[in-house]
């Protein structure tokens, strides 16, 4: 189709957007989306599969999940208050609320974050705006502030710990934006097992807060599952943009027996904390590199200036893929990201990193 009828199909803003890119990471060791690197244990897998004859996949799911909502709710300490909402990972969540918005909303977030909060609020043509955060990945709260009553935002995004910086904010911070925002706050603690932090604790406190978790990180990427804790008359009107059957029988049902058989992730979980410490150390023998506080399941670290392309490209050559952010600029220019892997894959990425390091100019 000639590229003229593009333009009069689509929406400008739809035709301005570039593609979500994940990366191929075939024969390479995969550190580069924050995945959990850990497989089930072999008699845990057993059980599963097991379990799973029951599934009825000639019906559809449960529309809600409500069962899977109880055990969520249980698994996470959720309030019986707080309304719960399940969506196809975080991403559909993140989609079904702008949805529900005015088609004239503003949705204000800090940057870097995840792109998701820009990538579908422009998508549906909604005012996106990005505040920069400080020189030290901390909020600037007295830009947010200033934004919140510039442009009276619909929906305010908060990733606790952020992505792609790995820190936590400071909580009063969020707080006095929750307090501020004449629409929604919603936090996003996709990393919270790996974070002595949330926001959980809150619903409640404020009219106006939501917070959002995956199970992805947590070891179920593969699922697909994101929900949503919030007051439940805004859950309710959520719920209407939510489309019927959204989560699978057989993502409710696995998600479900690892919750009832967790204790195999909660170990898992306190592995990469563990490798996390010691990545960060390792990392920090380098007086070259600059490396940042995380509490999530990666580490951002800086590199010398101008470096980073020929770094990344030096580590893939090695057979290691992690996450060039460099090319985002600004606070991110010359960062590289990696996430947490298994003891032998974080040895391999420390000794290509070396190599790499090694062939830098002096």
């Amino acid at each position: 189709m000639p590229n003229h009828a593009l333009t009069k199909l689509f929406r400008p803003e739809v035709l301005a957007m570039s593609a979500y890119h994940v990366a191929d990471a075939r024969n390479l060791i995969k550190l580069d989306a924050m995945e959990n690197p850990y497989t089930w244990p072999e008699d845990i897998q057993q059980r599963w599969l097991e379990s799973l004859k029951a599934c009825p996949i000639n019906r559809y799911p449960d529309p809600t999940g409500s069962a899977l909502c109880e055990q969520l709710r249980r698994a996470n300490a959720i309030p019986d208050h707080a309304a719960l909402l399940l969506g196809n990972g975080s991403d559909e969540i993140i989609q079904i609320l702008l949805m529900a918005l005015s088609t004239d909303a503003t949705v204000l977030a800090p940057e870097p974050g995840f792109v998701m909060y820009r990538q579908i609020a422009r998508s549906l043509g909604l005012n996106y705006v990005g505040v920069p955060l400080a020189t030290d990945f901390a909020l600037d709260l007295s830009a947010m502030l200033a934004a919140i009553a510039d442009t009276l935002p619909a929906a305010i995004f908060i990733a606790y710990p952020n992505n792609p910086t790995g820190n936590l904010f400071d909580a009063q911070a969020i707080k006095t934006i929750i307090a501020a925002a004449p629409g929604l706050v919603v936090v996003d603690e996709a990393y919270s097992p790996f974070a002595d932090a949330s926001f959980v604790g809150e619903l409640g406190n404020y009219p106006n807060l939501l917070v959002m978790r995956t199970v992805s990180k947590l070891g179920l990427a593969g699922l697909r599952l994101g929900y949503l804790a919030g007051p439940a008359e805004i859950v309710a009107e959520l719920d209407k943009v939510r489309l019927p059957y959204n989560i699978n029988s057989l993502t409710q049902a696995t998600v479900g027996f690892a919750l009832e058989h967790g204790d195999f992730l909660a170990q898992q979980t306190q592995a990469i904390r563990a490798e996390r410490t010691a990545m960060a150390k390792a990392l920090k023998a380098w007086p070259t590199l600059t490396v940042y506080p995380s509490s999530a399941n990666f580490i951002l670290f800086r590199t010398p200036a101008g470096t980073a392309d020929q770094l990344f490209a030096g580590l893939k050559a090695r057979g290691i893929l992690i996450k060039n952010l460099s090319g985002q600029g600004g606070v991110l220019s010359d960062c590289l990201r990696v996430t947490i892997g298994k003891p032998e894959e974080n040895q391999s990425f420390l000794n290509a990193l070396a190599a790499a390091l090694a062939e830098l100019p002096r």
